[in-house]
């Protein structure tokens, strides 16, 4: 019985994942904000490289895990470059999603502290779907449906950016084209997954609570037609520049766990751990999800971080 439930909750799972593509989802998102929206690209003033690793419900055999790599940096006062490519996969490599994206911005100053972005980005996505990989619940192998090898498809996104010293606000599209895989079979081809636009709305302030310490409230709007409404309310505290600690909300689906450590000016480690509040997260089901990041910026005499290491 108890891998009759796993069953059915991977095929679950898989079947959203393949019917209703979602782009990748972070905890740290907040880290990671060139994958959602183009035109942060540059917004720190420096060459910044950041790496990404998401294990999601460890301890359930073919949970999601996701990779991520990206590096922004200006390269005028005004115009800023990005790349990034992200790794998501699921079922032990049953359906596997690879993104490339390159990212532009520009940037319009408001004010001596107030700066407006505009973002572009454009890419492709590898879909890689191997019922070959399925088991059903006594373990026998699922046959019967053709797959997807690496099919390639071409996407752009758009996004706009505002902040200054202390806020900061985003609205964007990664990818604005919905496209539709099939399994190639001919005429008998059935529908096997459709690439859903996924609408991202992102806000946070930071306050002085004294001289050594910050507080940042901050939230993520998620919107993707077919899924349900994701909202990501978190508060994290910043001590004396260098240690971050935190609390986040999934709305109706996890609560979250982050730290961070600022070793030196160039150098940030951030961890996080979520705790399903669904019947999945019950002990019998995982342990949980985990996520480790890793920032290292380049940063020379005459080029410091122009926002604060908080965004």
């Amino acid at each position: 019985m108890k891998k009759l439930i796993l069953t059915i909750v991977l095929t679950i799972g898989f079947v959203v994942a393949a019917t209703a593509q979602q782009d990748a989802q972070y905890t740290q998102y907040m880290y990671n904000t060139i994958g959602i929206n183009p035109a942060y690209a540059g917004s720190r003033g420096v060459l910044s490289i950041a790496a990404l690793h998401r294990s999601q419900w460890v301890g359930l055999d073919g949970a999601p895990n996701t990779q991520t790599l990206n590096l922004h940096t200006p390269i005028t006062q005004r115009v800023g470059l990005g790349f990034s490519i992200v790794n998501d996969e699921i079922g032990n490599g049953t359906n596997q999603d690879t993104y490339f994206d390159a990212a532009f911005s520009y940037t319009i100053p408001l004010s001596e502290s107030e700066r407006l972005s505009f973002g572009l980005k454009a890419g492709g996505h590898l879909l890689n779907l191997d019922f070959n990989k399925l088991r059903n619940y006594n373990g026998e192998e699922v046959s019967g449906t053709n797959g997807i090898d690496k099919r390639f498809s071409p996407n752009f996104g758009a996004g706009i950016y505002y902040h200054t010293d202390r806020f900061y606000a985003g609205l964007s599209v990664p990818n604005f084209l919905e496209t539709e895989h099939f399994d190639g079979s001919g005429e008998n081809s059935s529908y096997l997954a459709k690439e859903r636009m996924n609408w991202y709305l992102i806000v946070g302030n930071i306050f002085d609570l004294n001289p050594n310490l910050k507080l940042k409230p901050a939230a993520l709007l998620k919107v993707v037609t077919g899924a349900p409404l994701q909202i990501d309310l978190s508060a994290t505290f910043l001590l004396n520049e260098k240690f971050s600690l935190g609390a986040a909300y999934r709305w109706d689906a996890a609560l979250s766990v982050l730290f961070g450590f600022q070793m030196n000016d160039k150098i940030m480690l951030g961890l996080a751990y979520d705790k399903e509040t669904t019947e999945l997260g019950a002990t019998q089901f995982n342990d949980g999800s985990f996520e480790i990041f890793l920032r290292y910026e380049f940063l020379t005499r005459h080029r410091r971080v122009v926002a604060p290491r908080f965004f």
